[in-house]
């Protein structure tokens, strides 16, 4: 078995039911959820002017190979109503899966690079990523999601999510 960490968010709709509905899914198609962050409510990441998102980690036992659960989480995606605009990187959604961490694989593919190539550059990952596996050691920065936390220049808010 692999062990993948993943990060969910969206910003459309009922955020926290398409959350839980994507976990759901992850584990009923991709693999066992070992492990659930806390959920925070981020700002938006790289735009202005869209409705903040809630974003979580999660850690998923699996069978599949790294692109088998990448095409498993893009038709989940697509399932909650995600729509991809191959002109927009930051789009508003209602559900967004990226894969951070597979093993401690290296790899770099045309729809897949392992590592997630900015995830040591994003605190709305890092926050929830360090609630599962802080002491995760990138395999290809050689320090752990701690540190990597530590020295994350990103200034965008993040809090714990409350429930109203």
């Amino acid at each position: 078995m692999n062990t993948a960490y993943l990060c969910l968010g969206g910003n459309i709709g009922d955020r926290e039911a398409f959350l839980a509905e994507a976990r759901q899914r992850i584990g009923e198609r991709a693999g066992s959820v070992k492990q659930v962050s806390p959920v925070y409510e981020t700002e938006a990441w790289g735009v202005s002017g869209q409705q903040a998102y809630l974003n979580c980690c999660i850690s998923v036992e699996t069978a599949l190979a790294p692109e088998a659960l990448l095409r498993v989480l893009l038709e989940i995606e697509t399932g909650l109503g995600r729509t991809r605009d191959p002109w927009k990187t930051y789009e508003p959604r209602t559900i967004d899966i990226d894969v951070l961490l597979y093993n401690t694989l290296v790899m770099a593919q045309e729809h897949l690079v392992l590592p997630h190539p900015r995830l040591h550059l994003r605190k709305f990952v890092l926050i929830p990523l360090s609630e599962i596996a802080g002491a995760y050691l990138h395999p290809v920065l050689n320090k752990t999601i701690f540190n990597l936390l530590r020295e994350c220049q990103d200034t965008s808010s993040v809090t714990l999510y409350q429930n109203t």
